[in-house]
């Protein structure tokens, strides 16, 4: 972390001039750094180095012990719930009601624990355990509600940390099937549709992140399409690399055409997409090859490298949608 905050307080000098938003408030600047520092007393040692796996394995590539990540767990929660600062104790930030850079040191850790923890242990999930860890739940919640930049494009996704541990644990032995087994039960849970009032929420997050970023597009699902189109290229001459079998039966002027109706379907502009005489018959066969480039896509992509997590999550429910449209 030493290198990366020294990066994030260079830049929160050249770039804040307000002391309301800066990430090293004055009045609570001593509370930001010790909560920076507490990182290196929580998290477990003696775990094997990895970019992006990080605090997981032991050096004999077994994940540590489940009692060892509940002990992370609940002192990080007790750190959230301990504000030095007598004016910041509500807040669900590590240091109260503001944002900090204390959030920003914490944030790609346990951003990667609330995807893996669950594929390592049974009945481990940070995001989601009120009972356990309140403090983190609400500290989840409010980067991704009330950060719109963090959730919205810098965030990394549970698929492409999930990933991650096919290639950087288990030492050669490869992934245990009951790791397998939940990872595949996550990817299914994350398909689902949103709700109404999901979908609602979601928009107004995106509204606040892009009203202020005049080439970011309107939703989620049309950033998506953009991000499409504008790698087009890059992405058919992927899948002529790293052929799926899925997608190896069709032509390159059928998968161009997968593309373009894909994007329709990004674009919720399924007139276009059925328009022009096109057949049911015609319709079959676009879904089919367009669910196969989805699962290709949501396979191949990392997130937030490629596109950020809202608009990949767009593609990844896009899936069960048109395999639903193959079926009937």
């Amino acid at each position: 972390q030493g290198e990366s905050m020294d990066l994030v307080r260079k830049i929160d000098a050249q770039y804040n001039t307000d002391d309301d938003i800066t990430l090293y408030p004055k009045d609570i600047e001593n509370e930001v750094i010790n909560k920076i520092r507490a990182f290196d007393q929580i998290f477990p040692r003696r775990t094997r180095p990895s970019s992006r796996a990080a605090f997981l394995f032991r050096y004999d590539g077994e994940p540590l012990w489940k009692n060892e990540f509940e002990k992370v767990l609940r002192e990080t929660d007790e750190l959230l719930g301990d504000n030095d600062n007598a004016n910041n104790n509500k807040g669900p930030f590590f240091c109260g009601e503001r944002f900090t850079a204390a959030d920003i040191a914490w944030a790609p850790f346990l951003e990667r624990y609330s995807a893996q923890l669950p594929c390592l242990h049974p009945g481990l999930n940070p995001r989601t355990d009120e009972t356990n860890y309140p403090n983190l739940v609400r500290w989840y919640d409010a980067m991704d509600d009330l950060v719109p930049s963090y959730s919205c494009r810098i965030k990394g996704d549970a698929s492409s940390w999930r990933k991650v541990l096919t290639m950087a644990g288990f030492g050669n032995a490869g992934v245990p099937l009951d790791v397998s087994e939940r990872m595949e039960e996550a990817q299914a849970d994350e398909s689902q549709a949103l709700s109404e009032e999901e979908e609602e929420k979601e928009q107004k997050i995106w509204e606040t992140y892009s009203k202020t970023r005049p080439w970011v597009a309107r939703t989620p699902s049309l950033e998506a399409a953009m991000t499409m189109t504008k790698n087009r290229d890059a992405i058919l001459k992927d899948i002529n690399k790293r052929a799926s079998a899925d997608l190896t039966e069709y032509t390159e002027r059928e998968l161009d055409e997968a593309m373009r109706a894909m994007i329709c379907f990004l674009c919720q502009d399924e007139d276009e997409f059925n328009g022009d005489g096109t057949t049911a018959l015609d319709r079959t066969k676009y879904a089919k090859i367009v669910g196969s480039l989805a699962t290709y896509l949501d396979k191949r992509m990392c997130v937030p490298r490629d596109m950020g997590p809202r608009s990949a999550a767009k593609i990844k429910r896009l899936i069960p949608t048109v395999n639903e449209i193959v079926m009937n």
